[in-house]
């Protein structure tokens, strides 16, 4: 059977997602793991254990070895820079990152820019030479300009529907978001096979 593979499972939306994947792959991973308790789940007809971690843990569980592949959000990956070895976009959980302000925003001498991607947001204004005050907040991102706390934000757009809710507009995308299959670089030497049978089974439900 070979050794057992540690993946790492980002809980919440993409967790669905990402099962459902797995299951069209061949790979029968229980659908109600994300409900439970339980942080450690065991597969053993299929040699695999999944790590349920919160998605912006996922590439650290990785990069430690701790767990062997994990699936993790673009977006993510931008942020965090871990070292890990992107092996494949499955395609799921589309959506972008964009700028989003109030509708009559307006350039000014201080901006503010309040985001979850500090490091992303800092990259993106850098390379557009704007100077930008870069706000780290947690949640909620699109209460900043609404109260005063800043003037844009960077954050997560998927159908734009809590934007509108709320009167406020994308004024850029950065970049596509979509969920990848990432691995720790020594596991990728040293459990070859067993992440490539991963790799193979997936990789035919995605049509790349």
């Amino acid at each position: 059977m070979g050794e057992i593979l540690k993946v790492a499972m980002p809980k919440g939306r993409i967790y669905k997602k990402a099962s459902a994947l797995f299951r069209e792959a061949g790979l029968d991973i229980p659908l109600d793991v994300d409900d439970s308790r339980r942080l450690v789940v065991p597969i053993p007809e299929l040699n695999m254990e999944f790590i349920l971690a919160k998605p912006v843990d996922v590439p650290t569980y990785v990069e430690y070895g701790v767990a062997d592949i994990g699936i993790v959000g673009k977006d993510v990956l931008l942020e965090e820079d871990r070292d890990v070895y992107e092996l494949l976009d499955l395609g799921i959980a589309r959506c972008r990152m964009s700028v989003i302000a109030l509708p009559d925003w307006e350039p000014g001498i201080h901006q503010r820019v309040a985001t979850k991607y500090p490091n992303v947001a800092s990259q993106y204004f850098r390379e557009q030479g704007q100077q930008v005050e870069v706000i780290k907040l947690n949640g909620s991102i699109e209460l900043a300009p609404l109260i005063g706390l800043a003037d844009r934000i960077v954050d997560m757009v998927e159908t734009g529907q809590t934007l509108r809710d709320n009167g406020l507009v994308e004024m850029e995308s950065i970049f596509e978001i979509t969920s990848r299959l990432v691995a720790n670089r020594v596991s990728y030497r040293m459990k070859n096979a067993e992440i490539q049978r991963v790799c193979d089974a997936l990789q035919k439900v995605i049509g790349v």
